[in-house]
């Protein structure tokens, strides 16, 4: 620490479990709300783990405000981009979307597509689904 500056404040540590997840779905698409709002208010990143279906779509669409950074897990897929744009995915892409960045995913391939991303500052998606529970079996995730 130098002079003048001040003395950071110090934050308690959180540990979370499976319990305090959140599941979010659509038809064919799983997102489970690793660290979000819901469970860690004071956190500056969600971290979700998105499972998609084969057939499954993430229709294109922006975070005004918010960087996305997607870990591709398992699968192929498209990634969808502006202007009918198109790239594939495969496990082991790291996919970073700025904010504003019209971006979206189609899951082409004959297996669930598994990606983790972080979305920075922190967003609820729970408005982007049509079921939200709680987690309360920590082994159904």
């Amino acid at each position: 620490m130098t002079r003048g500056h001040p003395v950071p404040a110090i934050s308690t540590i959180q540990r979370l479990s499976a319990a305090d997840s959140t599941t979010l779905e659509n038809p064919g698409a799983r997102s489970v709300q690793i660290v979000w709002p819901g469970n860690a208010p004071e956190a500056t990143v969600t971290i979700t783990r998105v499972t998609m279906e084969p057939g499954a779509a993430s229709a294109r669409h922006a975070h005004p405000a918010s960087e996305q950074i997607w870990l591709v897990e398992q699968g192929s897929a498209l990634l969808l981009l502006a202007d009918g744009e198109t790239d594939e995915l495969r496990a082991g892409d790291v996919v970073r979307t700025p904010p504003g960045a019209i971006h979206g995913v189609a899951n082409t391939g004959g297996e669930q597509f598994v990606y983790l991303a972080v979305t920075t500052p922190p967003q609820d998606f729970s408005s982007a689904y049509k079921e939200v529970r709680r987690q309360t079996d920590p082994m159904s995730n």
